[in-house]
């Protein structure tokens, strides 16, 4: 017996008997950020009857929890869906339950890999909206859409009302498809959202290298060896690096032992939330544009396979991989790629970082300028937009 069928994944009976938003959002950022959606039509409309499929942020706004995606450790959406038949059983539940009740609207929470085939079940069987069906399909927070194809932005189109996005840039992936798409700014720049990190000119060195165990092999060395090199000179430099699961953590234990001068100067650590930072050296991704927004000087760093780097290249023609870089159009945090990512060069990026002063006033001021661009349009935010639809 696979490991999701032996969940009890049989939802509650309906509250009320009758339901008007259903909200689905498979991990645990998603669930963050739609009860934030969520809490805040609540409070500009009355009467909302709103079910769930997510986690206890969604479950604190007064939803009615169906199912609990988000503390159930086994149910690793992002990854494991990828073995869609261990996962079957819950999107069919899920989907018998849409045909049970009809939600006026179902509203998508990133999740793609869950979210999407739900949504395509329900075009084919003439549930959704634009299939002449009643229920209408809300997706909020756009899949990866630098990865997509021309054709799979337009199937997407196809099957759903409208698309709030985080990304301003992202409105323009979809330009060609019709599609209502909406930038309602990014959950960063929510008023109730304190960013978990900060900058601290005396604080230590953050390395971020990511939650791929082969990009950790390929760049955590040359971080360490970067800041050995560094050591020389500023023997009182601190370090924390960050590690993503228990599996991540001994790799860079091994790793670290083969570096006994800096051993006892890196701290590996397994959140950075609370951390005050000088520099951050990151191989891209969320937590990333989190410490751009707090005004921390950095880099990018990352290495993978020749294969791999090529195939990225021909398949996503932009000029950077760091978001925070593709946001603005230029570097705030210069990209060390493939054999550009030496020690030497690391080395002496850790030092600008911490002694460039102008380098610091720069960074702040682009921080503030990615700050403009991803805050919520004078249109409303994810609330509104959903109300519109309403």
């Amino acid at each position: 017996m696979s490991k999701a069928e032996s969940l009890d994944i049989s939802f509650p009976a309906l509250e009320g008997g009758w339901v008007d938003i259903l909200v689905i959002a498979g991990e645990h950022s998603g669930d963050e950020h739609a009860a934030r959606m969520m809490k805040s039509a609540m409070a500009q409309k009355d009467g909302f009857h709103v079910c769930a499929i997510g986690g206890r942020h969604l479950q604190a706004t007064g939803a009615q929890m169906l199912f609990d995606l988000i503390e159930h450790s086994a149910i690793r959406l992002g990854e494991e869906l990828k073995r869609f038949n261990e996962y079957k059983p819950i999107i069919n539940e899920t989907i018998n339950w849409i045909r049970t009740y009809r939600p006026k609207m179902i509203v998508f929470v990133d999740c793609p890999e869950m979210n999407l085939r739900i949504a395509r079940y329900l075009m084919d069987k003439g549930i959704a909206n634009k299939a002449g069906g009643d229920v209408k399909l809300l997706y909020y927070i756009s899949p990866q859409v630098l990865h997509w194809k021309a054709k799979q932005k337009l199937n997407i189109a196809k099957m759903l009302d409208s698309l709030a996005v985080i990304f301003p840039f992202e409105v323009d992936a979809f330009e060609k498809t019709k599609l209502d798409t909406r930038f309602v700014g990014h959950p960063y720049l929510s008023s109730d959202y304190d960013l978990p990190i900060s900058y601290d000119p005396a604080g230590p060195i953050l390395f971020l290298p990511g939650s791929s165990k082969d990009t950790i092999e390929r760049i955590t060395p040359i971080l360490f060896s970067a800041f050995s090199e560094c050591l020389k000179s500023k023997s009182k430099l601190r370090a924390i690096c960050i590690y993503a699961s228990e599996e991540l953590k001994q790799s860079l234990q091994r790793i670290l032992k083969k570096y006994p001068d800096v051993d006892a100067r890196i701290e590996l650590s397994p959140k950075y939330d609370g951390i005050g930072a000088r520099a951050v050296f990151t191989s891209s991704g969320t937590m990333s544009l989190n410490c751009a927004l707090a005004n921390i000087p950095g880099a990018v760093v990352n290495r993978t396979s020749p294969a791999k780097y090529m195939m990225g290249k021909m398949r996503v023609k932009v000029p950077y991989i760091g978001i925070a870089n593709i946001i603005l159009g230029k570097p705030i945090y210069p990209e060390y790629l493939q054999g550009e990512a030496t020690k030497e060069r690391i080395a002496l990026e850790i030092s600008d970082c911490i002694e460039n002063v102008e380098r610091i006033k720069q960074t702040r001021n682009w921080a503030a300028e990615l700050r403009e661009l991803l805050d919520k349009p004078s249109s409303g935010g994810p609330a509104e937009w959903l109300l519109d639809y309403w």
